[in-house]
């Protein structure tokens, strides 16, 4: 009679759990798409260290972090591209002048160069399933030094430099890793649950 209980309640927690598996899923691959595609017209910023050297990408970093929250301040209110490609063309000197501020506090006599252009050439890139293609794409260059670092880059506008596309990691993923160990510990309290229940622990 156990046995018969046990297959019936079985059932019945497939037909309620499967559904909702796949509702999660699908959830979780459209909000993948929402973060990884890029509009067909969009602005980058691609940002090349001088080398691969641990104190040259560092100071990648720094100019990034400078410049990325600068522009998105600037471009926060727009939903126009071509006021984004207006308003980011007239304050180039104002880009230049925040990575020349930062190369000096760091005490760098690296040289560097700011362009903007719509054949700014990107490599081939794979973020987590989906492939950038390589090509010229409409962005801002700042190469520092020799430029032959590795790169980093984002989307400036729409704004989307909260994604780190040169590493393949989003927010998202980084918050499921969390909580999988929470969820495998559920699972567990309901296995053992139903040998309790039944009286096969």
């Amino acid at each position: 009679m156990k046995k018969l209980v046990l297959i019936v309640f079985i059932f019945i927690l497939l037909l309620i759990t499967f559904p909702l598996i796949g509702m999660s899923q699908l959830e979780e691959k459209q909000g993948e798409a929402n973060y990884q595609v890029i509009p067909d017209e969009a602005i980058r910023l691609r940002i090349l260290a001088n080398s691969d050297s641990d104190a040259d990408q560092e100071l990648k970093r720094m100019v990034r972090d400078e410049v990325n929250e600068v522009i998105t301040e600037w471009v926060a209110e727009i939903t126009d591209i071509e006021e984004a490609r207006k308003l980011i063309e007239a304050r180039i000197p104002e880009i230049n002048e925040i990575v020349k501020e930062v190369l000096k506090e760091e005490g760098s006599s690296d040289s560097f160069k700011v362009e903007y252009g719509s054949n700014i050439t990107f490599p081939a890139k794979l973020y987590g399933d989906y492939v950038y293609p390589a090509g010229e794409y409409e962005a801002v260059l700042i190469t520092i030094g020799e430029g032959k670092g590795d790169n980093w880059w984002c989307v400036l506008f729409p704004p989307l430099c909260f994604l780190d596309f040169s590493n393949g990691t989003t927010v998202a993923e980084e918050e499921d890793t969390e909580e999988e160990p929470q969820v495998a510990e559920e699972k567990t309290e309901v296995k053992f649950f139903l040998f309790e229940w039944f009286g096969w622990s």
